[in-house]
């Protein structure tokens, strides 16, 4: 016999047992982004047909602006987390029955102005200013 088929094996190596443990985590992680993106856009699609469209720009301006924020849903809203930290939402006008729309931003976006800041926007309508403004905003806010 020769003296490869003599050792016994102990299992996987410490090396290799890392880098299972690794790619577990990177499936667990690109499975739970699918879940939450799959979440949001089910939201989206459940809204009047006038936050829906805002929702799907708003949707497609932060995921281009920001790709490394996890879309999920958030209190039933769509949102976009940074190590599963809400950085920005949207909120429906109808979820509240309210007259508009808003983008909101956490305490953990960046968007620290001197004492006193906005959080908060109320949208009627996007328009390719609003866009810019908002893709603005949200790079701020993860910077």
């Amino acid at each position: 016999m020769s003296p490869a088929k003599n050792k016994k094996s102990n299992g996987f190596t410490a090396e290799e047992r890392a880098a299972m443990k690794e790619r577990a985590r990177e499936l667990k992680a690109a499975a739970s982004r699918a879940d939450g993106e799959s979440d949001v856009l089910a939201k989206i699609a459940e809204m009047p047909e006038s936050d829906r469209a805002m929702a799907e720009r708003l949707h497609a301006i932060v995921t281009a602006t920001a790709p490394d924020l996890d879309p999920r849903t958030w209190y039933g809203m769509p949102a976009y987390a940074n190590e599963g930290k809400v950085v920005c939402f949207f909120k429906s006008a109808q979820k509240f029955k309210t007259r508009y729309a808003t983008l909101g931003f956490s305490d953990k976006a960046n968007l620290d102005d001197g004492a006193m800041w906005p959080t908060a926007y109320a949208l009627k309508k996007l328009s390719a200013a609003e866009e810019k403004k908002i893709a603005a905003l949200v790079k701020k806010a993860v910077s």
